[in-house]
């Protein structure tokens, strides 16, 4: 079983930083994928970031990744999301997400593969 709590969200300047955090406590006996999703009423949740815990391969999509970075602790318990030149339109719901499996997988953006998920973190970026 896996449990993922966000915090860090809030409110920033247009251009500011902000950095998410997400507190896992999962089995350490499985591969995990884990990621951050973000969303805004009416639209599908998007993903941000994507880290594999047992290779450490990140991804990020064109949209965010000169300005954002997925991170894991040295513990594997905590996975950061720092978000920097924030946007407008990096306003959202900000949830982390997690899958486990077992031989070897790529840790893509499709929601649908990811079965544990947080409560969610709201940031706003105003101008």
């Amino acid at each position: 079983q896996v449990k993922l709590v966000e915090s860090g969200g809030g409110s920033v300047q247009d251009g500011g930083s902000l950095t998410l955090s997400c507190a896992v406590s999962r089995s350490s006996y499985s591969k995990y994928c884990l990621a951050w999703f973000r969303q805004t009423p009416g639209k599908e949740r998007e993903a941000v970031a994507t880290i594999n815990v047992d290779t450490s391969r990140t991804y990020l999509p064109d949209s965010v990744k000169d300005r954002f970075t997925i991170s894991l602790d040295n513990d594997k318990k905590t996975m950061l999301l720092q978000m920097s030149s924030l946007k407008r339109e990096d306003s959202a719901m900000y949830y982390c997400a997690a899958f486990a499996y077992y031989d070897s997988t790529d840790c893509d953006g499709r929601a649908g593969r990811y079965n544990h998920w947080g409560q969610g973190t709201q940031v706003t970026v105003s101008s």
